[in-house]
């Protein structure tokens, strides 16, 4: 099948490369020149495990195409993605002008039927807008072309998202024709040989499946770290209750670890924009707005009992930051815990020496750029030296099982903070360590 991907951000790229990974022949489209020429010279400017490896692969095969101009893109495409961002606008609203901009594109464009997916996480409604905005165009034109619209939200893991999509748990695909089914059926059945999960229903309920799901997984997260709160003040461990409460199949080990919050480009943004879409509508989603809540005070967790251990001032103390990224396997830094801490630590006078295997980039230029007091090391050992205190942000596997003992020897004093939980197995008091974790 030819397809047309627009958008050449973290789900735009991933998609497209892994449809011409099935055969498909996939052009993908952007307007930034220079983007496009980089991706076409094998630089990929997000990190994400196995897709460097798979555009080049694909392009070498003459699958996957890069290009700027979208009307040359339609030309043969039997459906186009829409997979630009839909950033938060100063409201929490979804911001919609990067999709609607590309409707406007795709009805001045378009030459000939044409399946428009929406692939971006969008607030329900919007396929109607897009199809609003395309038929405005195509009858500026006097054309009498058709289309359709389509729901096809995406549930990448950023770290996991080759194997997301390529072992997808489902596939859903809101529309309103059985055609359209049976075309979207088509493409993403090499998707899933073994296991039926395409899921079909009306493009609404398609829309706010995304947010829904989104949504759920935020409450898991900040139900535990509610949990562990509670558990720090009456002298339970949130280890061994969350142990005791996965074991229940109703509700499972997924998303119930206690840490420093959630963060990342869609659990903060689709949860407030959930909020907005329900006031829009004249309801209030109070156990939504806890949420996020709960995960904006979780972000400092840490930070306090930092505070609680040095004291309010800590101009004197230097803090070695394992990890900056929101989760281990990505670079993405959006919303990240990490930012918030270093922030809280230096406002009060702290020192950081922070590492990051991928980050650190991020970090110097956008999300912690003009921070004072923090340097970025090339190794991991040597932000210990000389630090008064480890404290672990991101669990990646090379911190999972570090060496002890030398963390002891190049620290001023053994203390580690564990934001993610990380050690509870290694009886660190036994080693002479002071050792805070969440929840305990």
């Amino acid at each position: 099948m030819n397809i047309t991907v627009i958008g050449t951000g973290y789900v735009g790229l991933v998609s497209g490369t892994c449809f011409a990974e099935m055969g498909n022949t996939v052009t993908c489209v952007d307007i930034d020149k220079i983007k496009i020429q980089k991706i076409r010279d094998g630089i990929i400017q997000i990190f994400e495990p196995g897709l460097q490896a798979l555009v080049l692969k694909n392009i070498k095969k003459k699958n996957l195409f890069f290009t700027t101009k979208l009307g040359k893109a339609l030309e043969n495409s039997e459906v186009a993605f829409i997979a630009v961002g839909t950033p938060m606008g100063d409201d929490g609203s979804a911001d919609l002008q990067y999709v609607l901009s590309v409707a406007k594109n795709i009805g001045q464009s378009m030459k000939k039927r044409l399946i428009v997916v929406n692939k971006s996480t969008v607030p329900v409604g919007t396929a109607e807008k897009v199809k609003l905005t395309i038929q405005k165009e195509l009858n500026l034109r006097s054309s009498k072309l058709k289309f359709d619209v389509v729901s096809n939200p995406e549930f990448l893991k950023e770290g996991a998202a080759i194997d997301d999509f390529m072992k997808p748990d489902r596939v859903v695909i809101g529309a309103d024709s059985e055609v359209v089914f049976k075309k979207m059926k088509e493409l993403y059945s090499p998707f899933f040989r073994l296991h039926d999960r395409f899921i079909t229903m009306d493009i609404r309920s398609a829309e706010m499946t995304k947010y829904a799901a989104n949504a759920m997984l935020a409450t898991k997260i900040s139900f535990m770290n509610e949990i562990a709160n509670i558990c720090e003040k009456v002298g339970a461990d949130a280890n061994q209750v969350r142990i005791g409460i996965g074991s229940d199949q109703r509700i499972g080990y997924n998303y119930i670890y206690p840490g420093t919050g959630y963060g990342g480009s869609c659990f903060p943004k689709d949860v407030k924009a959930l909020t907005k879409i329900a006031k829009e509508n004249g309801y209030t989603a109070q156990l939504i707005t806890a949420v996020e809540q709960v995960n904006d005070t979780q972000k400092l967790s840490i930070a306090k009992k930092i505070i609680n251990r040095f004291g309010e001032d800590l101009s004197s103390y230097t803090f070695g930051i394992w990890g900056l990224a929101f989760k281990p396997g990505t670079d993405d830094m959006r919303e990240a815990p990490a930012i918030y801490i270093i922030k809280e630590l230096v406002s009060r006078g702290a020192k950081i020496k922070a590492y990051d295997p991928k980050a650190v980039n991020q970090a110097k230029e956008h999300y912690l750029k003009g921070v004072e007091n923090i340097s970025f090391t090339k190794l991991k050992i040597d932000v210990l030296k000389n630090s008064d205190a480890l404290v672990l942000l991101t669990e990646w596997k090379e911190f999972r099982s570090p060496d002890f003992n030398e963390i002891k020897a190049k620290l001023k004093t053994p203390i580690i903070f564990d934001g993610r939980n990380q050690y509870i197995a290694y009886n660190l008091k036994n080693k002479g360590f002071e050792y805070y974790r969440i929840g305990k």
